[in-house]
């Protein structure tokens, strides 16, 4: 019986059980085994050791670089019995290197084929080494039985890297077919024995040998300078043995490989046409696990599966979906900007209506951006760069209000990465038919469809009649659904008894009271609190304290006494008048049920999601205009949102003198959508024409004219009066932008197709890129440069009248003793500036006193300079509540002014960057912007950067020591919510993972510039 050899064996370790065999984790690192690997095999990852100092090998499971096989490191001999092996072999006379080569060539061959047929047992192996075996080792059959590997595995799945690399090279050195005995014990023994090293590096070795495809012959190679395979093991075990890896998960690991292999299969199938569209929606199913973990959606609901497996999604067509209000339109968009990032490896753009809207979105969604590798970028307010980083290793998330989605939009048709955006979700479609805001989103939608063939666009919306319009000018396809997830009693009037409506509901139950004016929802809510029981007031009375003691804090000591009245009873009030901080935190505190009833005014309705089980509206009006249908539709469908209630309801207050209006609103269809570039003139179809001509889309009247065909203008000519044809319009458009020096060129009257070529001045360009009203682009300009003459610099406050917006400053209504304390308190230089842009001294002292002005003032500027007056106080207060006072303005509008100022001066800076004569106000301009944006300390800066921190959670952060964004993205939810006062453990959860997203978004920005840096330029002179 033949003398069995050494082998390597595994250990008897019971008690332990590995999740992947180490075979699979072995040929997975190889090339030649991956090609032979089942799927399954295939999604396991391979895993290098890790060398500690001494020498000993670690991971995180404590076992030894070999896992459960014995290392080499611990029989000396291993690797003398190798050498004395091959010394008999290279002595034997009657064999020669390539009947050898040919051998091993065969066996690996044979190996293979056994391998492909799947039908490799035990008795044929055991036959096929006895026909063969002359005087060799023989394989012991209790080996395999321990091991308890498939012998149909064990050839070719068992075999080393190594030793796959030793067997290629013999493979070009060889072209028949025998063997010897000494060959014979090498390739049994190196089958048995060392088949369980790998070696790391083999597959960049194996790569480079493929390009090599001649060799010389054995006979004539230098046996004494031939690499031995001593060596070629030798070489293998350090490579292992110097391999270092991170000290990752071995669990992580296979998690990580099996959400690869999983979005690789889901990008097939979303490029394919199949009905079979993968674990979940052609997505990994971590993101059915993360909508379950972060949403708490276990099912979707019919109409959600219909949406998103029809037809013309999958051909990648333009879609347009209405459904009712709180119907789940959202979910299906996410889901397909999902697909878009993780399958098709594309940018996608979401436009929202309103700024809260959008950073609502970016707070819910980074959590999904870190959990599965892609960038959330906020474009809102002053904040997002134009054009934006180009990334090369995640895909970006863009979600932006209607006026910085069409900037970044522009800002990717100039620099050709139009088609990188994979995909546009518009959120409220109906806008497109209201006012500026309308015009600008059809702007950016006709640029959208006319540059880019491969850009997918969808748009929802709760309110749509005339769809055959919107999909005409869109190209899309139409779905619609009458679901709602609850019963809603929608066409209720009812008399004015609302204590007895509110109290049906409340505690329990949430309820949400519109009314026409913000004076009117402080009003109801003090009225309803006077009539309800003290029991009230013990529902969550502890919470209740918190969240009164929260708004001192936010206001510095001062709370608003109505707030400080209702609130104990669970009820507040929610309008404009509210600061930032303030809105937050009752809004925080109604989706937690502390607060069951809000009094609020008509932009709830059309803002963040705050739902009810009760919606009552206090009277058919918004301020003192009747409520339109849309506006009616937005506010009951506050009754009952999906996931939350159950039921839902709202009933309409009417009384008598507007009984015949109301009916004839509920029974109204909806209003049309039409078309705002005409209307908005100068912010409209002139700001589209300049655009067009500055970013090369269209650059003659003919081109024009088609891309002006394909606008929602274009659809809906039949609408225009019968005096101006669309062509009409253009010209006239161009000829007033060629007058204001936007546009050089002439246009031809005589020929209407003319082909006369259209350009852009450098005061254009600036007007575009800034997104400056084109009504303001002039009068703005020569402020600039009026101040490049006399720039005060001993404070901000020159800067801030340059930066304060021209929208604002028709609802300014001077106080002209504040105004005159105001100047008093001001230095000298500072007074200098009121003189520069044209308000004396003089003039205000005499509008004060009463006396009559015979010379007439610009209001214009008399406003801008108060209201800068405002933001001066404001930044260095950095308190809205003692500057409202002071200036005797609601906090709301102080509010509102100041994010106003910080998008206007973001504006302005772009504007200047494009003109070389302004170049003085970059830098300042930059500075401003910041301090505009957050208007707090410079401390507290970093803290608000991220998505969902305001002021008072700052304060509260950098106190408890967490003061940059590298303490928050490295936080513990956990200690956070000990440590931080009113802070929800969900809350905690989505901070850390906002601030997460933003320091991997700026660790991949300096990356990018690195790359940039370090990438060798193309056009190297003298270069081949």
């Amino acid at each position: 019986m033949a003398e069995p050899g050494p082998a390597v064996r595994r250990r008897s370790r019971p008690a332990r059980k590995r999740s992947r065999a180490p075979v699979q984790l072995r040929a997975a690192a190889s090339p030649l085994a991956c090609k032979r690997l089942s799927p399954s095999v295939e999604e396991a990852s391979a895993e290098p050791p890790v060398w500690a100092a001494g020498g000993e090998c670690t991971n995180d499971s404590e076992e030894d670089m070999f896992g459960d096989y014995d290392s080499f490191y611990g029989n000396d001999s291993l690797l003398a019995q190798v050498d004395d092996m091959e010394q008999v072999y290279l002595q034997d006379k009657d064999m020669d290197i390539k009947a050898a080569g040919e051998f091993m060539l065969g066996n690996l061959q044979s190996g293979t084929d056994q391998r492909k047929q799947s039908d490799f047992s035990t008795s044929e192996n055991a036959a096929g080494h006895k026909a063969e075996r002359d005087d060799g080792f023989q394989m012991n059959e209790n080996d395999l039985i321990d091991n308890k590997e498939e012998p149909g595995d064990f050839i070719l799945e068992d075999l080393p890297s190594s030793q796959f690399l030793y067997l290629e090279e013999m493979d070009e050195l060889s072209s028949a077919s025998r063997k010897s005995a000494g060959m014979e014990r090498i390739d049994n023994y190196m089958n048995s024995c060392l088949d369980k090293i790998s070696s790391p590096s083999f597959c960049h070795v194996a790569e480079h040998r493929e390009g090599n495809t001649e060799f010389p012959m054995v006979s004539k190679c230098d046996l004494s300078k031939r690499e031995s395979l001593k060596d070629h093991l030798k070489s293998a075990m350090t490579g292992n043995a110097k391999a270092q890896t991170p000290l990752v998960s071995k669990t992580k690991q296979l998690k990580e490989a099996i959400l690869s292999e999983e979005i690789c299969v889901a990008r097939k199938t979303i490029e394919s046409s199949s009905d079979d569209i993968g674990p979940f929606y052609g997505l990994p199913s971590k993101v059915k696990d993360l909508l379950r973990q972060f949403r708490g959606i276990e099912t979707l609901y019919e109409w959600q599966h219909d949406c998103l497996t029809l037809e013309s999604l999958h051909q990648r067509k333009n879609l347009i979906y209405s459904l009712p209000t709180s119907g789940g339109k959202t979910l299906v968009a996410e889901i397909l900007i999902l697909q878009e990032l993780l399958c098709r490896q594309k940018d996608v753009l979401m436009i929202l209506p309103y700024v809260a809207i959008v950073q609502e979105k970016v707070w819910g969604l980074s959590s999904f951006g870190v959990e599965l590798g892609f960038l959330v970028e906020e474009y809102a307010g002053s904040k997002g760069r134009f054009p934006p980083i180009k990334r090369r290793i995640k895909n970006s998330l863009y979600i932006a209000t209607i006026e910085k989605g069409h900037a970044l939009v522009n800002s990717l048709i100039e620099t050709e990465r139009i088609d990188h955006l994979g995909l546009v979700v518009v959120d409220e479609l109906h806008m497109l038919g209201e006012g500026s805001r309308g015009a600008v989103l059809e702007m950016t939608l006709a640029k959208i469809l006319y540059t880019s063939k491969n850009t997918q666009i969808i748009g929802m919306s709760a309110t749509l009649n005339n769809v055959g319009d919107l999909q005409k000018f869109l190209q899309a396809d139409y779905y619609t659904n009458n679901f709602r997830p609850y019963s809603s009693n929608l066409e209720k009037a009812d008399p004015d008894h609302i204590i007895a409506l509110v109290t049906e509901v409340i505690p329990k139950y949430s309820c949400l009271i519109f009314c026409p004016t913000k004076k009117n929802c402080e009003n109801v809510a003090s009225m309803v609190c006077k009539y309800l029981n003290k029991e009230f007031r013990a529902h969550r009375e502890k919470e209740k304290k918190d969240l009164i003691k929260n708004l001192k804090t936010i206001g510095n000591g001062s709370i608003c006494p109505v707030l400080k009245h209702t609130i104990p009873f669970g009820i507040a009030y929610h309008h404009s008048g509210l600061t930032n901080d303030e809105r937050k935190s009752i809004e925080e505190a109604y989706s937690a049920g502390v607060l069951c009833l809000l009094a609020c005014t008509a932009t709830l309705a059309a803002g963040v999601n705050l739902p009810a089980r009760r919606v009552i509206l206090r009277a058919p009006y918004v301020a003192r205009e009747f409520l339109k249908k849309n506006q009616y539709k937005q506010m009951i469908g506050r009754a009952g949102r999906a996931g939350i209630d159950s039921a839902g309801e709202s009933i309409l207050i009417v009384q008598e003198k507007d009984k015949q209006l109301v009916q004839d609103l509920v029974n109204s269809p909806l209003e049309n959508c039409y078309s705002n570039l005409l209307p908005e003139f100068t912010k409209g179809i002139q700001s589209l024409l300049l655009s067009l001509v500055g970013l090369k889309i269209a650059v003659t009247l003919e081109e024009i004219y088609s891309f002006m065909c394909h606008t929602l203008l274009g659809v809906q000519q039949q609408l225009l009066s019968k005096e101006k044809s669309l062509l009409d319009i253009i010209k006239e458009g161009v000829e007033n932008l060629i007058e204001n020096g936007l546009l050089k060129g002439k246009i031809s009257e005589k020929d209407d197709n003319s082909q006369s070529i259209l350009a852009i001045t450098q005061l254009g360009k600036a007007t575009y890129k800034g997104s400056i009203d084109l009504a303001y682009c002039n009068a703005l300009y020569r402020e600039l440069k009026k101040g490049l003459e006399g720039l005060v610099l001993e404070s901000n406050l020159h800067l801030l009248y340059l930066a304060t917006p021209y929208d604002m400053i028709y609802n300014c209504n001077p106080d002209w003793m504040i105004y005159l304390r105001q100047f008093n308190q001001l230095s000298a230089a500072e007074q200098r500036v009121a003189d520069i842009v044209g308000v004396p001294e003089s003039f205000i002292t005499k509008k004060a006193s009463g006396q009559a002005i015979r010379k007439n003032m610009d209001s214009a500027i008399i406003n801008r300079l108060y209201l800068s007056f405002v933001l001066y106080t404001l930044l260095k207060e950095t308190n809205v509540w003692s500057v409202s006072e002071k200036f005797n303005m609601s906090r709301g509008y102080v509010q509102s002014l100041l994010t106003s100022a910080a998008s206007f001066a973001s504006c302005v800076l772009h504007f200047c960057e494009e003109l070389e004569e302004f170049w003085v106000y970059k830098a300042l301009l930059t500075e401003l912007t910041k301090q505009l944006t957050y208007c707090v300390k410079a401390e507290l800066i970093p803290l608000m950067e991220v998505a969902g921190v305001l002021e008072a959670r700052a304060k509260q952060l950098y106190n408890a020591g967490y003061k940059t964004l590298a303490h928050l993205a490295n936080a513990n939810p956990e200690t956070l919510v000990k440590m931080i006062e009113h802070l929800s453990r969900c809350q905690a959860k989505q901070i850390v993972s906002s601030a997460k997203m933003l320091l991997s978004e700026k660790a991949e920005a300096l990356q990018e510039e690195v790359d940039e840096l370090l990438r060798m330029p193309a056009d190297i002179p003298g270069a081949c």
